[in-house]
């Protein structure tokens, strides 16, 4: 590879981390937006479960059927969310792994730097994929257990919010901690 090409191929790898690195870089719109759509998920989540509980202990099937019809509304949201995410984590991979190879011929430096944020994609792609195979089968779960009533379904059901609720923190610990790695003094993938 000549100078050219390699200071060209240096350049547009470096600017990216660069750019993400900057002084004074704050969480991007997107971010931004992902942070206040997994509060706005989980606090819908956690309303559930209030809502499930006031309704097993009234034992209204009214407020049961409410509920479920709700339950239902956000979990079918969150798959096609998970679903868009992983596309989207699954396109990134496939990227840093391009960069991945170009970046072999701009030196041991930048060849490391392409391995890792390829890596940091896969694993990104992976965890989103293990989340979405788990919201599938919660989804399953529930839908074998709708309209049930006895005292074992509904601990049932209740035990699968309280497993989404514990998902959704974990994607907004995470949108967390992506945004934080925009701050100054943050690192980035």
């Amino acid at each position: 590879m000549n100078r050219i090409a390699f200071a060209l191929v240096s350049a547009l790898l470096l600017t990216g981390s660069a750019q993400a690195k900057g002084p004074g870089k704050r969480p991007t719109a997107q971010e931004r937006r992902d942070l206040r759509d997994d509060r706005k998920d989980l606090e819908e989540l956690r309303n559930v479960l209030a809502r499930f509980d006031a309704a097993w202990a009234h034992r209204s099937e009214r407020q049961m059927v409410s509920v479920e019809t709700r339950l239902r509304k956000l979990v079918r949201a969150e798959l096609a969310e998970s679903q868009r995410e992983l596309a989207k984590d699954w396109t990134e991979s496939r990227r840093r792994r391009r960069d991945a190879r170009v970046a072999q011929w701009g030196g041991p430096r930048v060849t490391m730097w392409g391995q890792s944020a390829a890596a940091n994609a896969r694993a990104d792609a992976r965890a989103e994929h293990a989340a979405l195979r788990t919201k599938k089968a919660i989804a399953r779960e529930l839908d074998e257990i709708e309209g049930l009533r006895q005292p074992g379904a509904l601990h049932h059901k209740r035990m699968l919010i309280l497993e989404l609720i514990q998902l959704a923190e974990r994607e907004l610990a995470q949108s967390r901690q992506d945004a934080h790695q925009n701050r100054p003094g943050g690192w980035r993938r």
